[in-house]
């Protein structure tokens, strides 16, 4: 008969921490009872993170364009070209959240991968660090490495093409 009990019972814990996280406006909460171990999360802390991070990069396109002009007006046409291919480019690995993009797993270590490095699929080819943890990218096929579109140690947003793996 506990058993049976059990689920509704849980069901009320679950429902309560979700209740106690949004009155104290916490970002995750994690409770341990007797053989049931709950953990409760929201995502706001991140979309507050894009936010804030969104001003960083305005200028970044402002630089491309102040550098464009003194490019042969051939190759400043290539460009624009160049970043529609890429979202629609099936290779193109993109950035799964805002964070800072390391090529290396620590300062004066190989990097993970460079041009023409041959990956496959779940090799790790760069790190993003987001609130203070690292997260491995994974490369989503198998391929070879042709373009590197960040540099290490550089800002990222949100959807932001990382690498191409052709």
């Amino acid at each position: 008969m506990t058993k049976a009990s059990s689920p509704n019972a849980d069901q009320e814990l679950i429902e309560a921490i979700a209740k106690l996280l949004n009155e104290q406006n916490l970002a995750e909460i994690e409770i341990e009872r007797d053989d049931l171990r709950v953990r409760v999360t929201r995502s706001y802390a991140t979309q507050a993170v894009q936010q804030v991070a969104v001003p960083s990069y305005a200028p970044a396109p402002a630089a491309y364009a102040a550098a464009a002009p003194t490019a042969p007006a051939g190759s400043a046409q290539g460009i624009a070209p160049a970043s529609d291919d890429l979202s629609s480019n099936p290779g193109t690995l993109t950035s799964p959240m805002v964070g800072t993009a390391y090529l290396s797993p620590e300062p004066g270590k190989p990097v993970f991968a460079s041009i023409g490095t041959k990956v496959s699929e779940g090799q790790t080819v760069l790190i993003i660090e987001a609130m203070k943890t690292m997260n491995q990218i994974p490369a989503h096929r198998s391929g070879t490495v042709t373009r590197i579109l960040v540099e290490d140690a550089s800002p990222v947003e949100y959807g932001q093409p990382l690498v191409v793996i052709e």
